[in-house]
């Protein structure tokens, strides 16, 4: 049988063979808007770490330590300034096949990473 008969079985059989993509096991939408109006939104995953969110392991490891529990997250002690510039943050998706729904608002952006322990640090 000649080689070029071949080559397309063997690439079927390296196709089945290739580990399928790794599904996240948390996906998050998250949001900060201000008083302005503006909105960022970034996306993080977990297990494994991936998304658009800047400190995404730092983001996952807080959220594992609390089983996606936002409202568990201990703060971090940081100094933040005490100007209220309030900053409503949302997060939608999944954490391990539970819906997640969290909104709250932080007297400022400082306020929201730190409280957040880095979830909201975008």
């Amino acid at each position: 049988m000649p080689l070029s008969a071949l080559l397309p079985a063997a690439a079927s059989v390296l196709a089945l063979a290739a580990p399928p993509a790794q599904t996240p096991a948390a996906s998050l939408m998250l949001s900060l808007q201000d008083g302005a109006g503006r909105v960022v939104t970034v996306s993080l995953d977990c297990h494994p770490p991936g998304g658009s969110h800047p400190r995404k392991a730092k983001a996952c490891t807080t959220l594992t330590t609390v089983d996606g529990d936002i409202d568990r997250i201990p703060g971090e002690a940081t100094v933040c300034p005490m100007i209220y510039s309030p900053v409503a943050a949302t997060a939608k998706g999944h954490w391990r096949g539970k819906p997640v729904v969290y909104t709250h608002t932080y007297g400022n952006k400082c306020a929201a990473a730190a409280e957040s322990a880095g979830v909201f640090e975008f």
